[in-house]
């Protein structure tokens, strides 16, 4: 792993990077070494960047905070031959914790990276000190969905997109016209500047970037990938972490309804708590930083545990 250090608003900002899977993956961590780590991972479309505010208040709260880019988020990380699934992404996030240190690391994921968050979590609990997933209801009893599907796979036409050999340009059209109309109807009491969509769309405007991001959502429908098939497997998994679920109740992505109907307490052994954001949407640390750091901090304190305490019996 090579260390890249630049300077951010008075601070220093380490910029990392890590190879694997012929990728050159990349992460910004902030804060003292001595901190414990908490690990936020962003989803579609978006970047580390939607973080920032709850980044700071982390920070200012003590913590050290690492910010992964998913695979295909950066020209650096597309390969032709590479996979661009929620569990390549998995294995990335639990690379990325063996990197610092192998100490378990507070996990926080925001679509897509809440599913990758997941996954890392059913593979290898010891790794994590907490959970804590945004907009993304765990899947475990996903077969209760059912009573809410007529709405949902209304919100979830969207990935018929995706399947598209057209989507790479659709997505890119007209300065990413489409990923900001996204942005307004997954949240849409949320009046974004557009330097807040700036950085997602400086990242879609890279042709490569737009084709692996894409490819996450043709994952999901390829049952003959070993990939996809470990994804369902994980999917099912106790989660063996203390664990935080917010949803914005004005989500028009992933209804907030879902989390009531899927969220079953004897899959946490360790205890999950699910809060509902009023007034929020999709992008839950984007639009309500304050709130979300609320409902996290309270978490992350009860979650903390001694490095000696941190063994885990793995599924």
């Amino acid at each position: 792993m090579a260390l890249k250090l630049v300077s951010k608003g008075g601070a220093t900002r380490q910029t990392l990077y890590l190879r694997r899977d012929q990728l050159t993956l990349t992460a910004w961590l902030e804060g003292p070494e001595s901190a414990p780590l908490v690990m936020l991972v962003h989803g579609f479309p978006d970047t580390p960047h939607g973080w920032d505010a709850v980044a700071q208040g982390l920070l200012a709260a003590g913590y050290r905070v690492l910010r992964p880019w998913l695979r295909g988020y950066t020209p650096s990380s597309v390969h032709p031959d590479a996979d661009y699934d929620a569990y390549a992404a998995s294995l990335d996030l639990l690379a990325w914790q063996r990197e610092l240190g192998q100490q378990p690391i507070h996990l926080i994921g925001h679509d897509w990276g809440a599913i990758a968050a997941m996954a890392a979590v059913a593979s290898e609990p010891s790794a994590w000190q907490s959970l804590t997933i945004l907009a993304i209801p765990p899947f475990q009893r996903v077969e209760r969905a059912w009573r809410l599907l007529p709405a949902q796979l209304r919100n979830s036409a969207y990935m018929l997109e995706m399947q598209s050999l057209n989507a790479v340009q659709g997505i890119r059209a007209n300065d990413c016209a489409r990923l900001h109309e996204l942005w307004q109807i997954w949240s849409p009491g949320w009046d974004f500047t557009p330097a807040q969509f700036a950085p997602v769309q400086q990242a879609f405007l890279e042709a490569d970037v737009a084709w692996a991001a894409t490819r996450y959502y043709r994952a999901l429908f390829t049952p003959w990938r070993g990939n996809t098939r470990m994804l369902y497997t994980l999917a099912r998994r106790a989660l063996k972490v203390p664990t935080l679920a917010l949803t914005g109740a004005q989500d028009g992505c992933m209804q907030a309804e879902l989390f009531d109907v899927l969220v079953d307490p004897a899959m946490f052994p360790a205890g999950i708590q699910c809060q509902r954001l009023p007034d929020c949407g999709h992008f839950l640390q984007a639009e309500q930083p304050q709130a979300v750091l609320l409902a996290l901090l309270p978490h992350l304190v009860a979650s903390q545990r001694l490095p000696s305490q941190s063994g885990v019996t793995p599924a």
